[in-house]
C-alpha cells in the first residue's frame, strides 16, 4: 500500500513542478515568456506603472517569470513591512533596497535589528525611519548603525524612552546628513555632545521637545557640526547663550524655535552684531515673551529670509512691520493667531511688496479697511489664508479677487460675513485655483457654478454649505477633472446625482467627505467604486447606506487606507467581508453604531496592515470577540473603545497587546443598544446609562443566544482567529449562514 501511495503521489507531485515551472524556471524547448525578452529598462518602466496603479500587483508581476521577479527585485528601492519579523526575510529578497520604512511596524524588538544585521543585507540601506516604532534600545541602535555603514537619514522621533546611550550608538553613523531626535525626554548634552562629535556631516537635525537639553549641549553642537542646513529646537529649554553660536553657522538655512518660552527680547537683541547671510526660514511661534522690539532686532540679522512664521506670538504694530523692509526678499509670512494693532495689517502691504504667501488664520482686529489695502499692494500673492476672519465682508473678497487674479491656494473658512453673491467673484476672477476653502460659507449653486471656471481645482471644502445641491456639484463634476480632494460635510442637500457626477468626471478623485449627507445611498458609493485611487472615505452619519454600497467600494478602491463608517446602521458584517477581502491597504477604520458583530469584527483580522480601530458603541461585539481580534491583529497601534469594556476583558490580554506597541483610549460616553436584528438595515435606538459588568455579561449572553445560536460556534470562531485560519473561520461562518 505504501508503494502504490507513493506511485499515485509522484506523478501528481511532477505535474505541479511542470505547471508551475515557466514562472521560476525555464524548460528545454518551451516558447519565451513575451516579457522575458524585454530589456531591464522596459520592465522597470512597466514596473513603475504598476505600483503607482496598485502597489499590492507588484508581487503577482513578480511571479509572472523569472525576468520579472529579478527585475522587482532588484528594482525596488523602498521597503516597508507590516511586521517586524518580516525584515531579514525583506532585506534578504531586496538587496538593493535604500529607504526601509518601519513605520507600520508598532513594536521593533532589538532581536529583529539584529537579525536584519546578521543577515548582511542591509549595506545599502541609505534611510531608515523608525518615527512610529517602539520596543527597541540602544542595543538595537547599535545594531542598525554597524550594518548600514552607508546610511544617511535615520529618524528615531517618538523614542521617549531613548537618551544619552541610544545617541552614543547613533554616533557611530558616521555619514549621516539627517536625524530626527524629537521627543527624546531623556536626552542630555551628554548624549547630543556624542552625536555632534560623531557626526559632523549632519545637514538636518531636529531636537523637538527634548526637554533635557541646555544651552551647553546646542554651543557644542554648533561648535562640531559646521554644516547644518536646518534646526529644530523647539520646546526645548534653550536661553540667551545658545543664539549667537546657532547664527555663526555658515550654511544654515533654516531655524525653528516654536514654543521656546525662555527666548526673549533680550536674547534677540543680542544678535544684532551678529549677522546670518545664509538665514531662509525663520519660525518662532509661540514664544510668549517676544515682542514687536524683539522680533526687529532679529530681523536686522537675516536679510536673506524667505519665509518668516509668527503665529500666536506678539501683537502686530505698524513698528513691528516697519522692519520687514529690510527683507527685500520675503515671500511668505504667517501671522495666524495674532492680534493686529490699528494700521498693522496695512503696513505688511506697504513693506511687503515681494509676498507670495500670507496667512492670517484666527487672527483678530483684521478689517475691511486694512485688508483691503494690504491685498491692492501684494500683486503677486499666490496663497491667501484668512479663515475665521469674521469682520470681512464682501469688501475684503472683492478686493482680493481684484488685486490677486493668480492665486492658486485660498483658504477663508467660516468668513460668514461674506454674501452669496461675493464668492462668484472668486470663480469668475482667480481661474488658476488649485485649492478652495470656503466650509460653512454661504456659497449656492450659482456660486458654484462661477467656481466651476476654476478648471485647476484640485482640494475643494466645501462643507456646511447647506444652500448647495446636486446642480451646483455637476458643474463641478464636468468642469474640474484634475479634483483630487473634497469635502462636502454636512452637506444636506446633495443627493446621490450629484456624487455620481463627481466620482464619473473625477477620475483622479482619492479623498473624499459625504459626513451626514443624509440622502445619499448605495448609488453613490458604487459610482464611487470606479475611482481606483480613492485611499479615503467618510460617510460618518449615512443611514440609507448598506453593505452593498461598500462591498462595491471595497472591490474598486483597492488603496482605500481611511474609512468612516460611524452611524451608519445600514452597514454588517457583510461589509465588513468584502473588507477583509479586497482593501488590504486600510489603515484606519471607525465602526461605532454600526451593525457589526462579533463575525465581521473578527474578519477584519485579515487585514494584516491595519493600524487604527475605533469601537466605542457598537452593539454586536461581545467581550470575547473584541478579545479574539485583538489577540490576532498584531499590527494595531491604536484602539480607542468604550470604558466599560476594560473591566470585561482580561487584563494580561490587555497588557499582551499593549505590549506589541498598541495604546488603548477609553471613552467613557452613555452607551447606545441597537434593537432588533444586528444585521437589520432599520434600527430604533435608545441612549441608556453606561453600562455596569451585570448589563453587559447579560446583554453578551442575549446576543450570544440570539446571533450564535449554537455554543461550539463560537468557540470555533475564536480559535480559528487565534490560529489566522481563515479556511476554518469561513467554513464555521458558511455553516451559521446556511
Amino acid at each position: 500500500m505504501t508503494m502504490t501511495a507513493q506511485q499515485h503521489r509522484h506523478p501528481k507531485r511532477r505535474c505541479v513542478a511542470l505547471s508551475l515551472s515557466p514562472s521560476l524556471a525555464r524548460i528545454p524547448g518551451a516558447p519565451t515568456p513575451p516579457l522575458d525578452s524585454l530589456a531591464d529598462e522596459l520592465l522597470f518602466l512597466v514596473l513603475d506603472r504598476v505600483a503607482q496603479a496598485d502597489p499590492r500587483a507588484l508581487k503577482s508581476f513578480a511571479l509572472a517569470s523569472r525576468a520579472c521577479h529579478a527585475a522587482e527585485s532588484s528594482h525596488r528601492r523602498t521597503l516597508r513591512p507590516l511586521r517586524a519579523d518580516l525584515l531579514p526575510a525583506a532585506l534578504a529578497r531586496y538587496p538593493t533596497a535604500t529607504r526601509l520604512d518601519l513605520t507600520l511596524c508598532a513594536r521593533v524588538p532589538d532581536a529583529a535589528l539584529a537579525s536584519a544585521a546578521v543577515s548582511g543585507s542591509s549595506s545599502a540601506l541609505r534611510a531608515v525611519d523608525l518615527s512610529c516604532s517602539r520596543g527597541f534600545s540602544a542595543a538595537g541602535v547599535s545594531e542598525l548603525a554597524v550594518a548600514c555603514p552607508g546610511l544617511v537619514d535615520l529618524d528615531l522621533s517618538n523614542g521617549v524612552d531613548l537618551g544619552d546611550a541610544a545617541a552614543a550608538e547613533v554616533a557611530r553613523a558616521r555619514a549621516l546628513r539627517r536625524l530626527s531626535l524629537a521627543r527624546w525626554k531623556p536626552l542630555t548634552d551628554m548624549g547630543l555632545g556624542c552625536v555632534a562629535v560623531g557626526c559632523t556631516e549632519l545637514r538636518e537635525l531636529s531636537l523637538k521637545w527634548c526637554l533635557g537639553l541646555t544651552d551647553l549641549g546646542i554651543q557644542l553642537l554648533a561648535l562640531k557640526c559646521r554644516k547644518l542646513t536646518s534646526l529644530d529646537l523647539s520646546y526645548t529649554m534653550i536661553t540667551k547663550a545658545s543664539l549667537p553660536p546657532i547664527m555663526k553657522l555658515p550654511s544654515l538655512q533654516e531655524l525653528t524655535l516654536v514654543g521656546c518660552i525662555a527666548i526673549d527680547d533680550d536674547a534677540l537683541g543680542s544678535l544684532e552684531r551678529e549677522c546670518s547671510k545664509s538665514l531662509q526660514v525663520l519660525h518662532m511661534s509661540q514664544c510668549q515673551n517676544i515682542t514687536g522690539v524683539g522680533v526687529s532686532s532679529i530681523l536686522k540679522s537675516v536679510p536673506n529670509l524667505l519665509e518668516l512664521e509668527l503665529s500666536y506670538c506678539c501683537p502686530v504694530t505698524p513698528s513691528m512691520v516697519r522692519s520687514f523692509q529690510k527683507l527685500a526678499k520675503l515671500q511668505t509670512l504667517k501671522l495666524e493667531g495674532s492680534k493686529f494693532m490699528a494700521d498693522g495689517l496695512k503696513a505688511i502691504g506697504t513693506s511687503c511688496a515681494s509676498l507670495r504667501e500670507l496667512s492670517l488664520s484666527k487672527s483678530s482686529g483684521v478689517t475691511d479697511t486694512e485688508l483691503s489695502f494690504a491685498v491692492s499692494r501684494l500683486k503677486n500673492l499666490l496663497k491667501l489664508d484668512i479663515t475665521c476672519c469674521r469682520n470681512i465682508t464682501d469688501v475684503s473678497l472683492a478686493a482680493i479677487t481684484s488685486s490677486c487674479s493668480s492665486l492658486i491656494s485660498m483658504r477663508m473658512e467660516s468668513c460668514s460675513r461674506v454674501s452669496s453673491g461675493a464668492l462668484q467673484l472668486i470663480g469668475k476672477h482667480c481661474s488658476r485655483l488649485e485649492e478652495l476653502d470656503l466650509t460653512d460659507s454661504d456659497l449656492d449653486d450659482e456660486g458654484l457654478k462661477a467656481l466651476a471656471r476654476c478648471s485647476e481645482l484640485s482640494s475643494l471644502k466645501i462643507g456646511i454649505c447647506l444652500k448647495i445641491s446636486d446642480e451646483g456639484l455637476t458643474h463641478i463634476g464636468r468642469s474640474c477633472p484634475k479634483l483630487r480632494e473634497i469635502d462636502l460635510y454636512r452637506c444636506g442637500g446633495l443627493s446621490d446625482d450629484g456624487i455620481i457626477q463627481i466620482a464619473q468626471s473625477c477620475p483622479m478623485l482619492e479623498s473624499i467627505n459625504l459626513s451626514y449627507c443624509t440622502e445619499i445611498t448605495d448609488r453613490s458609493l458604487i459610482s464611487l467604486s470606479k475611482c481606483s485611487k480613492l485611499n479615503t472615505l467618510e460617510i460618518r452619519g449615512c443611514p440609507r447606506v448598506s453593505s452593498i454600497g461598500l462591498s462595491e467600494t471595497a472591490m474598486g478602491c483597492r488603496l482605500l487606507s481611511k474609512l468612516d463608517i460611524k452611524k451608519c446602521f445600514g452597514i454588517n458584517d457583510a461589509g465588513m467581508l468584502y473588507l477583509s477581502q479586497f482593501s488590504h491597504s486600510l489603515r484606519q477604520i471607525n465602526l461605532s453604531y454600526c451593525s457589526v458583530t462579533d463575525i465581521g469584527l473578527l474578519s477584519l483580522s485579515c487585514i494584516s496592515g491595519l493600524q487604527n480601530m475605533t469601537i466605542v458603541h457598537v452593539a454586536g461585539i461581545t467581550p470575547n470577540g473584541l478579545a479574539a481580534t485583538l489577540m490576532v491583529c498584531g499590527g494595531l497601534t491604536k484602539v480607542k473603545l468604550h470604558e466599560a469594556f476594560r473591566s470585561m476583558m482580561l487584563p494580561h490580554m490587555i497588557k499582551n497587546v499593549e505590549a506589541r506597541g498598541c495604546v488603548f483610549q477609553w471613552i467613557d460616553k452613555p452607551f447606545k443598544v441597537f434593537y432588533g436584528s444586528p444585521g437589520c438595515l432599520t434600527h430604533s435606538i435608545r441612549p441608556l446609562c453606561s453600562p455596569t459588568r451585570s448589563c453587559l455579561i447579560c446583554y453578551s449572553k442575549t446576543l450570544h443566544t440570539i446571533c450564535f445560536r449554537k455554543a461550539w460556534f463560537y468557540s470555533a470562531v475564536f480559535c480559528a482567529a487565534r490560529s489566522k485560519c481563515n479556511a476554518v473561520f469561513f467554513s464555521v461562518l458558511s455553516v451559521y449562514c446556511l
